[in-house]
């Protein structure tokens, strides 16, 4: 049985097909993944497709134990073949999912099969792709040329020596063809979580400072957030699964009380969260970098199978804890210290569209295009109705044409026909307000929005300086 991918797969019109042609075929700026980077470096091969589709695809596990399907065939130690039967089996009843076109565009995109995923075909289909994998330029590096990607952003620990990045560097001055993958600077642990104390030795050691009060953390971070920039980073990331903000409290004093090993109060976590995040914002405006700002998530709910497959795992949710206000209050504090710097605001609920394609507009200034961002359809929201959604809020409530576009946030490098995914629904929306009157069909107009959302707008945002 032929697979449903066709030419014109989700675009429901003539204008839709212009407007996907107009993007179809742009390079990508892959401008926050979670690839590891020693597999760049070193142009990693894939044994069997299992470990290219599966190894690192959480949203795939999820489906799979919705399914019913025992753990030693998800992250467990189960045969690859097994692993792989077991997907299919999930994926072909997976209607509605946005996994079920994913996982087809990923078998036609890597492996040209443009058949059906189920269980009967789930021996054919492994024995096909991995025939593919077998030739010499399936590595990481003919994946990243293939899919055209221009530039990508990997997370990492400010304690990170980069030694990987400078392999890839390396590479690229052998070959300039090659992606530009660029370091993030993401603090997580620096700005509260657990083992506090021993980060703190570690960053003081990574920095060549010793850290024993607010002064000298920052200082710590100034140096490796010079360190990082002089590797190529452009970009920050910080995942606030709490979101707070509190004006009064010694800093200096908090943060050596937290030092000693002393709990703190409600009131002075807050009040050093909010402290460092405006101190960081000022470093990172100083260099100028783009800052992400993620929240609405709620991370490791399952604590018994943490404990079992580690963080990362599956076991994320959405959380509905409200942070309008601690967030304008924290913009507000970094833009009254002249210290705001281009910002990415996502949102994990789909109940703080509405606010945050509005709380963008409170902010903008600099004479930067689209200065503040908010981020992509992001996580539980990648998919056909989220970014119609995201679409048609910022659409609403911003401008839209200045929109930095789509990201691949994965750890799989099966995960490029995502961004072919979003093109096209983009693709459709736009249509849809053209076909219904409320745009110019002017093609020349049409094809110099669409290309700056689907590539342009987030070269220009994050272009190395």
């Amino acid at each position: 049985m032929k697979s449903f991918i066709s030419e014109d797969f989700l675009l429901r019109s003539d204008m839709a097909v212009a407007i996907y042609n107009y993007c179809k075929d742009l390079p990508i700026i892959d401008y926050h993944s979670h690839f590891n980077p020693q597999d760049i470096a070193e142009n990693r091969r894939f044994d069997n497709v299992t470990q290219l589709a599966l190894a690192d695809d959480h949203y795939k596990w999820r489906l799979m134990r919705a399914n019913g399907i025992d753990e030693k065939y998800i992250t467990g130690n189960g045969a690859d073949e097994e692993k792989f039967r077991y997907w299919c089996a999930t994926i072909e009843d997976a209607i509605g999912n946005p996994l079920y076109h994913w996982t087809h565009l990923e078998m036609l995109r890597y492996f040209g099969y443009n058949g059906s995923i189920n269980k009967e075909r789930a021996s054919y289909i492994y024995a096909h792709c991995n025939e593919i994998i077998k030739s010499k330029d399936f590595c990481v590096w003919g994946i990243l040329k293939k899919f055209r990607i221009e530039m990508m952003g990997t997370t990492d620990n400010p304690l990170d020596t980069l030694e990987y990045h400078k392999q890839i560097a390396g590479h690229r001055k052998n070959d300039p063809t090659l992606t530009d993958v660029q370091p993030t600077f993401r603090p997580h642990v620096g700005v509260w979580g657990a083992h506090f104390e021993g980060y703190m030795v570690k960053l003081g050691e990574a920095a060549g400072h010793e850290i024993k009060s607010w002064d000298d953390l920052l200082i710590a971070f100034s140096r490796r957030i010079d360190y990082f920039h002089e590797m190529g980073c452009r970009i920050s990331d910080h995942g606030l699964d709490f979101l707070a903000y509190e004006e009064e409290g010694n800093e200096d004093a908090i943060f050596k009380k937290a030092l000693r090993g002393e709990s703190l109060s409600h009131d002075e976590a807050n009040r050093y969260r909010t402290a460092l995040m405006v101190a960081l914002a000022g470093l990172y405006a100083k260099k100028g970098w783009a800052m992400q700002l993620r929240m609405g998530g709620q991370g490791n709910n399952n604590k018994r199978m943490l404990q079992e497959t580690g963080s990362g795992s599956g076991y994320a949710a959405i959380s509905d804890e409200p942070f309008a206000l601690p967030l304008s209050k924290l913009l507000n504090a970094m833009d009254m210290s002249k210290a705001l710097p281009k910002t990415i605001l996502y949102g994990l609920n789909p109940a703080s569209d509405a606010m945050l394609s509005v709380m963008i507009g409170a902010f903008q200034g600099d004479g930067i295009p689209g200065k503040i961002q908010w981020g992509c359809p992001w996580w539980f929201n990648d998919n056909k109705t989220g970014i119609q959604n995201h679409l048609i809020a910022l659409g609403n409530n911003g401008l839209v044409a200045r929109f930095i576009g789509m990201l691949t946030d994965a750890r799989s490098f099966m995960s490029y026909p995502r961004h072919e995914y979003f093109r096209r629904v983009m693709a459709q929306t736009v249509a849809d307000w053209v076909d219904n009157g409320e745009f110019p069909g002017d093609a020349d107009k049409l094809r110099h929005i669409v290309e700056g959302i689907a590539y342009r707008n987030a070269k220009n945002y994050f272009v190395a300086n």
